[in-house]
């Protein structure tokens, strides 16, 4: 994103990651517009933004044409503020329903509209306030009862607050009919919110910068939440924004075997894909690569959508892999993800504070199966997965992604195909031989150094996987029914009755 003017002077928002898409703030006395539908979080990112006004000592005030004083205040105490250090002006008279003021705003259409933006203008000339929200327009697009006269007033109102050195938030309501294209013309700066809601989870909110006058903004729509404390905003990744690592040589995996069938282990900054079915030992080879880099000394963390934490922990101990102690020193950041509360621009803005405030130098993602119901179709997975692996390759970053595959033996499909995307792509597979059902492991491709093409048959046990020799007796693996050549000696030795689940 390229930088801005640095002649212009700019304003926090108080919001947090709005800074960063709008590359500093906003211009300073300057009109701007934000709209959206009911509920979106128009008046809290209003109060935000003159609350972080007041924090710096700049005069403040709130103009409210619907809310009331008492209403505006709750809004506040929910999210811990106190509105004390603003000036709240309230223009729906508490008296509005006695009969020496039938004209009120809560019946608009008998309000001048001249009187009301006359009353605004006192108020801004009494208090020559920093910052300024005024909620609603739909209240003055009602009372004008035209356009023209509509589009004349807002003029009128630009015109006055230009030369009163004062930044204006105007909030409007978006209705079916869609965005006011007149008032996006007049403003400065336009910021849309909106939400949506699927079938199932939680309703997920986003914003984008229509425009921004003299600003790099960062396009596109940008995730964000309402909670205790105002708006969060997660910006969208841009993996060209960020610089790129130096390369770095292969990192073990904690098995000689595998490492050898990598071409030498795992490359930092590349994204390493392990497909598979059910249960083939996806998760504890992941498990085994992470801890070997947190008894390297290096930091971790570990995505997990599919299975529950606890289960994870007891599972990776009695494999001989504690996380417990890594987890209490903090070198290793474990977050359980569910995709019907979390929406994709805060998982990513999670990856992204794992890398640069915890210091991850491998991230496990489990699986992206979950990771997949989150997403509104296919096509946006993909995009933004493409950005997020390119922002952990220039990390310098190890990535592992778990895929699971619908089946057990034969042809087995996955939900999406992402091989792609990735560096290196490891399959497990089970297959059928002497009566019994085996696991094989295969490197399919790397793009980082010569890879064995064997397969070779691995188990899973208290000592973690272990790797056999390669399957040079059979043929036909990967189809899970092999044909039988040989004499089957070098196939491991059966697990004993009561063998560790596989993950």
């Amino acid at each position: 994103m390229p930088a801005n003017d640095p002649t212009l002077r700019t304003a926090s928002t108080g919001i947090v990651g709005l800074d960063d898409i709008l590359n500093g703030g906003l211009t300073l006395d300057r009109m701007y517009l934000i709209e959206g539908t009911p509920g979106t979080g128009k008046t809290t990112l209003g109060l935000g933004f003159l609350l972080s006004g007041a924090a710096a000592g700049a005069s403040c005030l709130y103009i409210t044409l619907a809310e009331t004083e008492v209403e505006l205040r709750a809004v506040g105490a929910s999210h811990g503020w106190s509105l004390d250090s603003l000036h709240l002006f309230e223009m729906v008279p508490a008296d509005g329903f006695s009969e020496d003021q039938e004209q009120t705003l809560l019946h608009p259409s008998e309000v001048e509209l001249g009187e009301t933006v006359r009353s605004i203008m006192a108020k801004v000339d009494e208090l020559r306030p920093a910052r300024v929200v005024l909620d609603s327009l739909s209240e003055l697009r009602l009372l004008a009862q035209s356009p023209i006269r509509y589009r004349r007033q807002i003029l009128a109102l630009k015109h006055f607050f230009s030369t009163r050195e004062c930044t204006v938030l105007f909030l409007d309501d978006k209705g079916a009919s869609g965005s006011d294209l007149q008032l996006h013309s007049i403003a400065h700066g336009v910021i849309s919110l909106d939400q949506t809601l699927a079938s199932f989870g939680a309703q997920r909110r986003r914003l984008h910068v229509v425009k921004m006058r003299g600003l790099a903004f960062r396009g596109g729509y940008h995730d964000f939440e309402i909670e205790r404390g105002g708006l969060r905003v997660y910006p969208r990744l841009v993996a060209s924004e960020h610089d790129t690592a130096d390369n770095a040589a292969a990192i073990t995996t904690g098995s000689p075997e595998l490492d050898a069938l990598l071409g030498g282990g795992l490359v930092p900054g590349t994204a390493t894909l392990l497909t598979g079915p059910a249960g083939v030992g996806k998760t504890t080879t992941s498990i085994q690569c992470m801890v070997a880099a947190l008894e390297r000394g290096e930091n971790a963390a570990y995505f997990l959508f599919d299975e529950r934490m606890p289960t994870l922990m007891v599972r990776s101990k009695a494999l001989g892999m504690d996380l417990q102690p890594y987890l209490t020193s903090g070198q290793l950041l474990m977050r359980a993800i569910d995709p019907a509360e979390m929406s994709p621009g805060e998982f990513a803005a999670s990856v992204r504070s794992a890398v640069e405030s915890h210091g991850a130098r491998i991230v496990v993602i489990d699986s992206l199966n979950a990771y997949l119901q989150s997403m509104p179709n296919e096509q946006f997975l993909v995009l933004q997965m493409h950005e997020m692996l390119t922002y952990l390759g220039q990390k310098g970053v190890a990535s592992l992604l778990i895929l699971g595959l619908h089946g057990v033996t034969g042809d087995v499909r996955s939900d999406v195909d992402l091989s792609y995307l990735s560096d290196t792509v490891v399959q497990l597979r089970y297959f059928e031989a002497h009566g019994e059902v085996r696991q094989a492991i295969s490197v399919i491709k790397t793009r980082t150094a010569r890879h064995e093409r064997t397969i070779r048959e691995f188990q899973i046990s208290e000592d973690g996987l272990q790797l056999g020799e390669p399957l040079r007796q059979f043929q036909g693996v990967l189809t899970g029914v092999p044909t039988f050549l040989g004499e089957g000696r070098n196939l491991m030795a059966a697990q004993p009755d009561g063998e560790l689940p596989n993950g």
